[in-house]
């Protein structure tokens, strides 16, 4: 049974992605991508990789999903004159040799890596206990590779930038998206008004579990950041202007405390992003809580794009 389910896994997992790749038209392609997302989320459930399966439906079947759905819709006033240029049978030809080329120096890497690669893994076993942090996804994270960590956050404000950086010179600090328009009777309107109290407390919870458990900062913010979507959705609220002062204090106050922790560290442990001895938990949750409301914002932003309108 178990080979059935992880083989049929594997084939429908292989089947979406040459759709996703093959599809002619970009709005079927993202089609394909979304159930594709979804799909991965079933594989790592199956590796037994459960924070890394909440991150995939999190942020790349969902966020990412969104950010497609929504590009394929900009895109598609000029997809069918940029279907007819097709490309002379000489450039197909060569973007294919390309292509079977650097495939073939990919698969020579793999072939002749070493049997047994050089790993880190006992020094991590070893110290893993020092943090203090039952979850070894979130032990890892925020100890081994906490620079990896904020330079995430830190380029997720980079890419909200380049998105702001689209909006025409009338709107420039305005609101992004259209102005809301509520259906007081209407089904998204009642959900809008009955979920986000339990989203924000499934997201608290989802933050405080991670420090021992599947979890954490960036699940518990997609969950915040969707609820806040659904209001938006709804039209019970509008967007924020981007050139408000409380809005921009939201969306780097996390990075911001995660950087004065580092160097916290290296005051008084001796370097940069360490902890202090038998207080990493400790820092290590102040990250958490102080990142996720970040993220959260982060995420509606890049979601809602750039603004249109300016400020009245």
């Amino acid at each position: 049974m178990t080979l059935a389910l992880d083989s049929a896994l594997a084939l429908l997992f292989l089947g979406l992605a040459t759709w996703t790749i093959f599809a002619r038209e970009t709005f079927a392609s993202v089609a394909g991508f979304l159930p594709y997302g979804l799909l991965l989320t079933a594989v790592w459930l199956r590796l037994a990789a459960i924070d890394v399966a909440m991150t995939e439906a999190a942020i790349g079947a969902g966020l990412t999903g969104v950010l497609l759905v929504g590009a394929a819709a900009r895109l598609r006033s000029t997809e069918a004159a940029a279907a007819a240029e097709r490309p002379r049978v000489l450039t197909r030809l060569l973007a294919a040799i390309v292509s079977i080329a650097v495939a073939g120096v990919v698969a020579v890497c793999v072939l002749l890596l070493p049997p047994s690669a050089p790993t880190l893994a006992p020094e991590v076993v070893a110290n893993i206990a020092a943090t203090g942090v039952g979850n070894p996804i979130t032990a890892v994270l925020l100890s081994f590779r906490a620079m990896d960590t904020l330079l995430e956050a830190v380029v997720l404000l980079f890419a909200l930038i380049g998105v702001w950086s689209l909006a025409p010179d009338r709107a420039w600090g305005g609101r992004p998206g259209p102005a809301p328009v509520s259906d007081p009777n209407g089904t998204l309107t009642y959900l809008a008004r009955v979920l986000p109290p339990i989203g924000i407390v499934v997201a608290v919870y989802i933050l405080w579990v991670g420090a021992d458990d599947p979890g954490g900062k960036f699940q518990g913010a997609t969950i915040l950041a969707a609820m806040w979507l659904l209001v938006l959705m709804a039209g019970l609220a509008d967007a924020p202007p981007v050139s408000g002062r409380g809005l921009r204090t939201g969306l780097i106050i996390g990075p911001a405390i995660f950087i004065a922790i580092g160097c916290l560290g290296a005051v008084t442990a001796g370097a940069f992003l360490a902890y202090p001895q038998g207080h990493a938990k400790l820092w290590i949750i102040v990250i958490e809580v102080a990142l996720m409301p970040s993220l959260a914002i982060t995420l509606v932003l890049l979601l809602v794009g750039a603004p249109q309108r300016a400020m009245t």
